[in-house]
């Protein structure tokens, strides 16, 4: 049975990337107004397109890599990963959109001069990374806070009927109802009268016991590894077997879980 797309997310995604976008021009038009005054009152003024140059260019490629930052932080989630591993990833994920970050963008500035009939060393912001890295840094770790928070508010639209009846779960949080798309979902996980619902983020506490669960998601691409966990197909990129007979299901992000061998022939079957 083929999956449902994950509209839900896509449009949750599409929509911070325009916010990166709308953000990062407002703030680069201040500053580039800024830097107009504060030359010009330092004797030593400069077009405004330069300056607007500067900023928008730096705005254009972080908003290009938002969806590269978005993916690697779905991969390695700040609220479920070990923080050792969460902060040794994001600072190697923070140096790598740094040198992306002022490398393209030194690029396009010598792109617009050379256009225009002037001059820009596209090397120019490398010559400065210490300072741009301190900038970079900044911005990165607050794009990954905001799409974190973005991720758990931002809310998913109900799917439609013609979706099918397991589209979606739908979750109550207090008077708040929300909507998880299955798709979006890697696994299920046993919490007492309860389940875990694992999207790669913190996990979503619903109520109802695995077994309504297995019912209920049952053609929908899940199987069951265990007495106590459920697993999306579509996310499994390996099973590696034990001597004996459980086995290690390997997800896509790196993830494993602890499988049964009692339940190992639904797995495996095509």
């Amino acid at each position: 049975m083929s999956e449902q797309p994950a509209k839900g997310r896509w449009g949750r995604d599409a929509a911070f990337v325009c916010m990166v976008a709308v953000v990062g021009c407002a703030i680069a038009l201040v500053d580039a107004l800024s830097v107009t005054h504060d030359r010009a009152d330092a004797g030593r003024p400069v077009p405004l397109w330069e300056p607007l140059v500067w900023e928008m260019s730096s705005v254009a490629v972080m908003t290009a890599l938002a969806p590269a930052l978005m993916a690697y932080t779905r991969r390695l989630p700040p609220l479920a990963a070990p923080w050792p591993r969460v902060i040794a990833g994001h600072l190697i994920g923070a140096t790598v959109f740094c040198l992306a970050h002022v490398t393209a963008m030194g690029v396009l500035r010598w792109a617009i001069y050379a256009a225009v009939g002037d001059s820009y060393s596209p090397l120019s912001p490398l010559g400065d990374f210490a300072y741009e890295f301190r900038k970079d840094l900044l911005a990165y770790f607050g794009m990954v806070a905001t799409y974190v928070v973005w991720r758990r508010l931002a809310p998913v639209d109900a799917p439609s009927p013609d979706e099918g009846p397991t589209a979606a779960i739908e979750v109550r949080e207090g008077a708040r109802r929300r909507f998880v798309l299955l798709s979006d979902v890697d696994w299920v996980e046993a919490a007492g009268n309860y389940v875990e619902l694992h999207l790669g983020g913190a996990p979503i506490l619903h109520r109802a016991p695995l077994s309504e669960m297995e019912r209920q998601l049952c053609g929908a691409g899940f199987v069951r590894i265990h007495r106590s966990r459920l697993v999306r197909r579509a996310a499994v990129a390996e099973v590696e077997s034990k001597p004996s007979g459980d086995y290690i299901v390997r997800l896509s992000d790196g993830r494993e879980l602890a499988g049964s061998r009692r339940y190992r022939k639904p797995l495996l079957e095509p």
